[in-house]
């Protein structure tokens, strides 16, 4: 079972920058697609970005495509989202996601971390 613990949310002005890190406590966290998640209050969880396994490849929603890169360090079980320009509607609860994969034209994953919040003001 793959663990995730994110970090690096907090308090940001509109226009700044966060970058999210995600620790993985399974030596099988090289073999995984991994994703960024996000849920924004009475809104339900949304896709954000998402890296194969070699870190070759990535996929971001088109929403926030040039703003928000995804990337990966398997060495050290670590997965990123470097996020720029945010915006307040970029406020959301943001989760890691390992195992990520399309199902019936939407993106779901095995494994969750528990979250952070990223918050970002006016």
């Amino acid at each position: 079972q793959e663990q995730l613990v994110e970090s690096g949310g907090g308090l940001v002005q509109a226009g700044g920058s966060l970058r999210l890190s995600c620790a993985a406590s399974e030596h099988t966290f090289s073999r995984y697609a991994m994703g960024w998640f996000r849920q924004a209050p009475g809104k339900e969880r949304e896709f954000v970005a998402r890296i194969t396994p070699s870190g070759r490849t990535t996929y971001n929603s088109d929403s926030m495509k040039g703003r928000f890169t995804i990337s990966r360090d398997n060495a050290n079980n670590q997965v990123y989202l470097q996020m720029n320009s945010l915006k307040p509607e970029d406020t959301a609860v943001y989760y890691c996601a390992a195992n990520v994969f399309l199902r019936y034209g939407a993106w779901v994953a095995d494994y969750w971390g528990q979250g952070t919040q990223v918050t970002v003001s006016s």
